[in-house]
């Protein structure tokens, strides 16, 4: 009888552990600056070291046909960033979130702690109303990443006075790692919401110093549709990032421009894998849904343009990678995605109720494999500039202001060199994608002509245009992309 009395205290012990609910799983969102797709190893990119993000999404899903929607101005990172966090499309929130309800939120109402660490592009009062605690927050876009004026939360859940306090890579990826460690000590059993924002490889290019000349000057070779100049003007030339050098665009220099970059997303993996090590140590890598992503992309070269201000796919295409639990390991996905898709497949995978309001799709379902995608096609704009619409084939886009189209194969031409909108064998393709985005346009309620009333030039003389370094620049990159003026 003592015997059946044990076995049955141990069956209601091991039932009743069984009926216990699992933990929340944790998420942990790490965020580059400007970091275009194929930047990556795991992306195809055999030149660049990045064996942390390569193992990320070797133990997670990739997506590869993941895109920021564009931007209502030069500075894409802000319009981004409010469509992450407000789930909303770019023509509901533009590059404001001020007032919005934002993804953090939800979390925290969901019992998550919620954390945030980096660049934060909005409004200084959003961030303070998304997040529960903060260190090394910086207010702002460009800036030199040896001194970004850094703020942390008050006693009263406010940002204080920014300080100056070293490179921004490591002092981020520091912060993340004293808030896990400090988070597993104290609420072990609350699930963490952590936003790791990086300001690299954004420009300046200058990287932490141990990692100048990581890849030697000549040693990478140019983009495969690198350009000395952009073969026509179809909006501002030397906005923001086209000013780091002159035209035409010297292989040399873009070669230069390309080991910076390399060497800033080098140093960033090694931060990363500091970040991802703690949480091992912590016991907690197995139970957190990791996300690295990326604001948008970056020509760095490619069609002659260094930065993001355009539609061609080195500007809006971004990596995406979604590791943790539910999430099948080693799965590459072509599915469309864009970046304010996250806060609903966030929510999806954390088991929180869906957001409302919103204009992402959860990409679970794309995920566990119970449907191929969630869209058909994908529509990205620039300013009142530029607008492109693409399907799993061809893409096209169109520059309203100069009556000018492209149309690209990008199954067989992913570089976007051959422009087909002129071949009649592709008329009928043609129409149909004007078609596509104009009903785009009307989803959107976007309500810029195709056709503008008046008709600007596409010749410019690059003689004319000049540049001038701005104030972020440090000696490193005035020395190394300005005395050649």
């Amino acid at each position: 009888m003592k015997q059946l009395y044990t076995i049955l205290f141990f069956s209601l012990l091991f039932s009743c552990q069984e009926n216990q609910p699992a933990k929340s799983p944790n998420v942990l969102f790490l965020f580059a600056d400007d970091q275009r797709a194929d930047a990556l190893g795991i992306y195809g990119n055999s030149y660049i070291q990045t064996p942390t993000i390569d193992q990320l999404a070797r133990e997670g899903s990739r997506f590869t046909n993941a895109y920021v929607m564009g931007g209502n101005h030069g500075a894409i990172c802000m319009a981004s960033r409010a469509m992450l966090f407000s789930g909303k499309n770019l023509f509901r929130v533009y590059d404001k979130l001020q007032g919005e309800h934002t993804m953090t939120m939800d979390f925290a109402a969901a019992g998550y702690k919620t954390f945030g660490t980096g660049k934060w592009h909005n409004e200084r009062e959003a961030f303070e109303s998304s997040f529960q605690e903060a260190k090394n927050v910086y207010l702002g876009g460009m800036a030199n990443h040896y001194e970004l004026p850094l703020r942390d939360f008050d006693d009263r859940g406010k940002l204080g006075k920014p300080e100056r306090k070293g490179y921004s890579t490591e002092l981020f990826a520091q912060a993340a790692i004293e808030f896990i460690k400090s988070h597993s000590q104290s609420n072990p059993d609350q699930p963490f919401f952590a936003y790791v924002a990086f300001t690299v490889p954004h420009d300046p290019y200058s990287p932490e110093a141990t990692y100048i000349n990581h890849y030697p000057d000549g040693s990478l070779p140019l983009p495969g549709n690198y350009m000395p100049y952009h073969p026509f003007e179809f909006d501002h030339l030397t906005v923001r990032d086209e000013n780091l050098t002159g035209w035409p665009r010297k292989p040399e220099v873009i070669q230069m421009i390309l080991s910076d970059y390399y060497a800033l997303i080098t140093h960033l993996d090694g931060q990363i894998q500091r970040i991802l090590n703690t949480l091992k140590e912590t016991g907690q890598y197995e139970n957190t849904i990791i996300v690295y992503a990326a604001d948008n992309g970056l020509a760095a070269g490619s069609h002659g343009l260094l930065g993001k201000q355009s539609l061609y796919e080195h500007s809006s295409k971004i990596p995406l990678i979604i590791k943790g639990p539910g999430v099948p390991a080693d799965q590459e996905l072509d599915a469309f995605a864009y970046i304010h898709d996250l806060y609903p497949t966030l929510a999806d995978l954390a088991g929180l109720p869906q957001p409302k309001d919103i204009d992402g799709k959860s990409l679970v379902p794309v995920i566990s494999g119970d449907q191929e995608g969630v869209r058909d096609a994908l529509f990205t704009s620039y300013r009142n500039t530029v607008r492109a619409v693409r399907d799993e084939k061809f893409k096209l886009i169109r520059y309203p202001e100069r009556d000018y189209t492209q149309l690209f194969d990008l199954e067989r031409d992913p570089l976007e060199l051959n422009n087909l909108a002129e071949n009649p064998a592709f008329a009928s393709k043609k129409e149909e994608l004007f078609q596509l985005m104009a009903e785009w346009q009307g989803q959107f309620k976007d309500t810029v002509a195709l056709t503008a009333d008046i008709i600007k030039p596409m010749a410019y003389d690059p003689d004319t245009l000049q540049r001038k370094p701005d104030q972020w620049q440090p000696e490193y990159t005035l020395k190394r992309y300005f005395e050649e003026d």
